[in-house]
């Protein structure tokens, strides 16, 4: 299936929360607490959500279960009018084209979070033959999602390029674990409807600052206000702006290594947990909930932020 022409004209632009799926006591999706946090972040100024990413634990839920989640943030995006995008990846094209054909089930969703095949670590022009496969039969645009620590498959701006040219690939979500040389080079010439967003949370500002259009970011769960005042400062572009943008910028760094300094999104969920935001601060196996001390220390960093950027809320 082609695309419909006038999804490509996508703007990705600004904060996108990577949801977590919040569980009960008894180990089932709290949907409701889903629902409010989704509620939570746009009204606080994310441009939207992706449904079952990473921090979803999208791999420890069942079929139901994914259905489940992505019909709460259909419902969510169709009533606030925010971008919705699900992750719909596979290490097999095959599969992936499976799972980017179940989209149609939500006509609310925007794009699709896919990433480069994972454990089979094809060539660049198989990766490149593989997106240009989902792409043609994707009923959304296309967000890859390079994140080589995780796939074992790293690739250059030049394939990264390849791939953001081909109809129907509407970005990149970029985690390679630093501003590398590949970044600069990408945005110095991105193809153009392609657009790059942050992956890696504490890259955040550095990155906006080269020319980023925003960011996928787990820890936009907290001062999700900040991190879309981080996007609009680096946009805006003037000294004063980019003073602010700097020491903002340096604020979240912080908490969002406080946020991952174990598995995501094990504090993450800790700190949404101590706030009241969500029923459990549980995770599936493998993960294991986060220690005491690490979610003590992500409030002390928030705390630390809201003392230096007043304004800035729970959510």
């Amino acid at each position: 299936m082609t695309p419909n022409l006038s999804t490509l004209a996508l703007s990705l632009r600004g904060i996108h929360v990577p949801l977590v799926t919040p569980f009960t006591s008894t180990g089932e999706v709290a949907a409701e607490a889903l629902e409010a946090l989704a509620h939570e972040v746009l009204g606080a100024g994310a441009t939207g959500i992706v449904a079952l990413g990473t921090t979803a634990e999208a791999a420890a839920l069942d079929e139901a279960e994914r259905d489940l989640v992505t019909d709460v943030c259909a419902r969510v995006c169709r009533e606030r009018g925010a971008l919705l995008s699900v992750g719909a990846g596979a290490s097999a094209t095959l599969a992936a084209e499976a799972s980017l054909t179940r989209l149609k089930r939500w006509p609310e969703a925007h794009a699709a979070l896919v990433s480069v095949p994972a454990f089979v670590r094809p060539s660049a022009a198989g990766v490149l033959a593989h997106f240009t496969r989902l792409a043609e039969v994707s009923p959304v645009p296309l967000i890859v999602y390079h994140v080589p620590y995780r796939t074992g498959r790293s690739l250059d701006a030049a394939a990264l390029r390849a791939i953001g040219a081909l109809p129907g690939v509407a970005g990149v979500k970029y985690a390679v674990g630093a501003v590398d040389q590949d970044a600069v080079e990408l945005l110095g010439g991105l193809p153009e409807g392609f657009e790059f967003l942050v992956g890696d949370d504490a890259y955040l500002s550095a990155l906006l600052a080269l020319g980023a259009a925003g960011g996928i970011l787990a820890s936009a769960h907290l001062a999700t206000d900040r991190f879309a005042e981080l996007a609009t400062a680096w946009r805006a572009g003037g000294a004063g702006d980019a003073d602010r943008a700097r020491a903002l910028g340096h604020a979240l760094a912080r908490l969002s290594a406080a946020l991952f300094a174990e598995p995501n999104p094990a504090v993450v969920k800790g700190v949404l947990y101590a706030q009241g935001r969500i029923p459990t601060p549980d995770v599936r196996l493998p993960l294991l909930p986060a220690s005491a001390a690490s979610v003590a220390a992500a409030q002390r960093e928030l705390a630390r932020l809201q003392d230096a950027f007043p304004g800035t809320g729970t959510s």
